[in-house]
């Protein structure tokens, strides 16, 4: 996939696959959430959740050592090192009855919890 946010970074193919349906959820976001230059969806983990570490997908500020990807129109950031705990991952939007919000099938993951929100590596 294609990327460049200035002419001084390469382009990096994403490590992590989007459904059709994750992907139009994210471009509806991005619409209406009318963010500026400066911001990204960020891709990544962070400590806690019930399996020891969270997955996190949100709109963020980029910073200095971000790594940067493109996703259609939308600009996609992310920690070095948080690719590899993801790396293969797809991103789902579910919208059913049941379960409704973004899902997370990720090959790295030892152990998951029953919401799928958190793992162990």
């Amino acid at each position: 996939m294609e990327t460049v946010i200035n002419s001084t970074e390469t382009k990096n193919e994403l490590p992590v696959k989007f459904t059709e349906n994750a992907i139009e959820e994210l471009n509806r976001l991005y619409s209406d959430l009318n963010l500026d230059n400066d911001s990204a969806l960020r891709i990544g983990v962070k400590g806690g959740g019930c399996s020891g570490m969270s997955y996190l997908l949100a709109f963020d500020k980029v910073e200095e050592g971000d790594t940067h990807y493109q996703l259609g129109q939308i600009p996609v950031v992310m920690k070095k090192a948080h690719v590899m705990y993801v790396i293969g991952m797809e991103v789902d939007w579910e919208h059913g009855l049941n379960n409704r919000g973004f899902s997370f099938n990720n090959p790295n993951a030892s152990e998951t919890c029953g919401c799928g929100q958190s793992f162990s590596s």
